[in-house]
């Protein structure tokens, strides 16, 4: 009974994840209710379709428009024709998008990658994709979770040659798998296409940002014009398709022109950007609308007129109070190749919409451009019709409510979700400390100390005791960003807390941390960032642009958002192969974790001993609140005799790391951090911690590694810092990769010492 109440009294700490304002990948469309353009988008981008991979997303398409009986090819076009006589009007959209497929499998798990297309559409296409979470498609249609694996910033100082991010012979996946046999077995193989693991973020101003946004758009919206159309109003033929391989020499569109003899083609899709320009140092020609521009007419011609077909779809949009602009395009086929290209009619025209940061995680348009797009279309085909108001998108919530599913002592691994899920920029942790204060068990009475630390006494000996004092510690914070202005365009200037590689957070989706709520946004990349000679920038005091769609100081009060206010890029636990996961914040979530296991498991009758827990803050700002915390003590004469720090072990387990030092495998067990920038261990107490560890049969591991760890604050006064970790892949990014056995013995380990020590 007694059993059965403790798990009642867990189940009751029902966690409420904090999350983005984002469109989820999962349709909340009931079955057989008609779409939108902003549901289409949404659905669309949500599923994978690398060149030749497009055949989930055309079923998709062939669903929503099944009462045309769609036809497809050889190819993989889906394409339906309505009305008779002519002209024959040709309407296409590519539903591709650029990404890897799994080339081949490492003995020890890890998957390579080859570019489809082989060529990157951009010089930084590889380098967005490093310490990233991406999602591989089997043959049987389900999905594996996976990272890239990326450059722990902790290990780098002093490293004379490290891998680059942008060649793809340094570009490994982990799948938490430990062999090609294991991997295989989970359903991976070669050829199985992979993407970023992805949402659809509402910004501001009716924005949106998603990987391929900007490859799903035309489809969207051909997709909602055809839903809406009237078949008896539609003047001549109409055939409107959606081709694939575009991004791989246009194979569907030279299919299909190939195919059909149309009188005019309409291309739906994003304005590319030209070949090198003779003479010059690296520069294109490019499009250069932004996103609210409305309907662009793309010419690729420099100074062209508007004259022609595009000059009559110009006149229709102004008849209609259609927004439009002239920008640049490059050609819609290829210019080389191994065969020439067919005809394309003479009356041809591409039409698209801004993107901002193409063929980047960032990508960003406007539904309201796409919505007048749809509108100049349908205007095209039949004549006016009234558009719906709802176009321009409204968000959900990422939110929801989990069961913790804790018996009487929860390992370490139990709490991980809730923590990781849980946003906790350096400075800014409260949101953290209530959620371990949910966490803690009943009979815990914990504190908050000047410096916004955590703090709970575990057991107080009698006075004379002679039980040392004791005091475990864990920070709290994570790397991100504050905003510490709003430009006078509506970008935020923000400025890093804590370190981390610029490139695992620029051109990528984030969340700006409001009292209101999570605001969406994104992390500009840096300028240049499109050039041939671009260099990612260094240091620590990096400052970024967000963007969260306004562009007036207004436009981003009215949203909520202030200076002061913390930027992160969006995160979730996920469980990978076997007992492996992946989640942003491991460090030092993980840790949080494990004095929240320790505390369930010592109960509140621990005797005769002096054990303290402190969560701390600002650990990634330099010590800040465990400083705070040291001297205080001091000064109460309370300084502990030992300190033991729990905190990350960046290991070289990985493909890409030296192997020289930080060798600890995950899975292996937690880690005596021996030796780190900040504290050495005495060899003694190594000792003393390995036999604790082995005699509790608990799997234990040791060694050198980078970074400090918080009880090196204590060192000054007396204390000595024993500290403790659980081996790390990936630090500080997004890919970062635990196994959980390895969390669940530094919860035990912690309770052993608090116990014994």
């Amino acid at each position: 009974m007694k059993r059965n109440l403790f798990s009642i009294s867990i189940v009751l700490l029902a966690i409420a994840l904090p999350g983005g304002v984002a469109w989820a990948q999962k349709s909340t469309k009931p079955a057989g209710v008609p779409g939108s353009l902003d549901q289409d988008l949404k659905e669309f981008v949500a599923i994978p379709a690398i060149p030749g991979y497009e055949q989930q997303l055309a079923a998709k398409i062939r669903t929503e428009l099944s009462h045309f009986s769609p036809e497809t090819d050889n190819l993989g076009n889906v394409f339906f024709t309505i009305g008779s006589g002519s002209p024959h009007k040709l309407i296409v959209a590519p539903i591709d998008e650029p990404g890897f497929v799994v080339s081949a499998i490492s003995e020890d798990g890890y998957l390579r990658v080859q570019r489809l297309p082989q060529a990157a559409p951009n010089g930084v296409f590889d380098d967005l994709y490093s310490a990233q979470p991406v999602r591989i498609r089997t043959s049987s249609g389900k999905f594996v979770d996976g990272v890239f694996a990326g450059l722990s910033v902790h290990l780098q100082p002093g490293r004379q040659h490290p891998p680059s991010t942008s060649d793809l012979d340094d570009m490994y996946v982990d799948v938490g798998a430990s062999s090609a046999a294991e991997a295989r077995k989970a359903g991976v193989d070669v050829l199985d296409p992979l993407i970023l693991d992805r949402s659809l973020y509402l910004l501001g101003g009716g924005k949106v940002t998603a990987p391929a946004v900007g490859d799903r758009f035309g489809a969207a919206a051909l997709v909602d014009l055809a839903r809406k159309l009237d078949t008896s109003k539609v003047k001549g033929t109409v055939t409107i398709a959606f081709i694939t391989q575009q991004w791989s020499g246009a194979r569907g569109l030279q299919r299909l022109l190939t195919e059909m003899k149309a009188d005019e083609l309409i291309y739906v899709g994003r304005l590319q950007p030209s070949g090198l320009i003779p003479n010059t140092q690296g520069l294109r020609r490019a499009p250069r609308s932004e996103p609210g521009a409305g309907v662009l007419i793309g010419l690729t011609g420099v100074g062209e007129s508007v004259g022609g077909f595009a000059g009559e779809l110009k006149d229709l949009a102004e008849k209609n109070k259609i927004p439009f602009a002239i920008d640049y395009a490059a050609p819609l086929l290829p210019t080389g190749g191994y065969t020439p290209p067919p005809q394309m009619p003479e009356r041809s025209i591409h039409l698209g919409v801004a993107v901002s940061w193409p063929a980047t995680p960032a990508e960003m348009i406007s539904t309201l451009d796409a919505s007048k797009l749809e509108q100049l279309l349908q205007v095209y085909v039949q004549g006016p019709f009234p558009m719906s108001s709802g176009s321009g998108g409204s968000g959900g919530s990422g939110a929801g409510n989990v069961d913790s599913g804790m018996g009487v002592n929860p390992p370490s691994s139990a709490f991980l979700k809730p923590l990781v899920e849980t946003y906790g920029v350096s400075g800014h942790e409260k949101p953290v400390l209530d959620e371990i204060k949910r966490l803690l068990p009943p009979w815990a009475k914990p504190e908050t100390d000047p410096a916004g630390n955590l703090v709970l006494r575990v057991a107080k000996a009698p006075a004379g005791s002679k039980a040392p004092r004791i005091l475990v510690v864990a920070h709290m914070d994570e790397i991100g960003f504050e905003v510490k202005s709003i430009a006078a365009d509506g970008r935020l200037e923000a400025e890093s807390r804590g370190g981390g590689s610029l490139e695992f957070y620029a051109g990528h989706a984030a969340l700006v941390h409001t009292a209101s709520g999570n605001k969406p946004g994104l992390i500009e990349l840096p300028k240049g960032w499109d050039t041939s000679d671009f260099k990612w920038p260094r240091g620590r005091d990096l400052t970024v642009r967000v963007d969260v769609g306004a562009r007036s100081v207004k436009e981003a009060e009215e949203l909520g958002i202030k200076p002061g206010d913390t930027v992160t890029i969006p995160k979730k636990y996920r469980a990978l192969i076997g007992t492996r996961a992946n989640g942003r914040s491991f460090d030092d979530r993980v840790g949080c974790a494990a004095l929240l296991s320790a505390a369930w498991s010592l109960g509140n009758g621990l005797k005769d001993r002096n054990v303290t827990f402190v969560w701390s803050t600002g650990e990634e700002l330099g010590l800040l609140g465990a400083a705070a915390a040291a001297k205080r003590m001091a000064e109460a004469d309370n300084a502990p005799e030992y300190v033991f720090a729990i905190d990350t072990f960046v290991s070289s387990d990985s493909p890409i790391e030296s192997k020289r030092f930080a060798d600890a495998e995950i899975g292996k067990g937690f880690v005596i951090r021996a030796v780190d920038n900040s504290n050495i261990v005495p060899p003694e107490l190594v000792e003393k911690l390995i036999k604790l560890a082995r005699a509790n049969q608990i799997p234990v591991q040791y060694g050198v590694t980078g970074g400090g760890n918080d009880g090196s604050a204590f060192l000054r006064y007396g204390s000595i810092d024993v500290a403790m970790g659980w081996p790390l892949r990936y630090s500080h990014s997004p890919g970062e990769v635990i196994d959980t056995r390895d969390a669940d013995a530094l919860g035990r380990i912690v309770a052993a010492v608090s116990r014994s020590w």
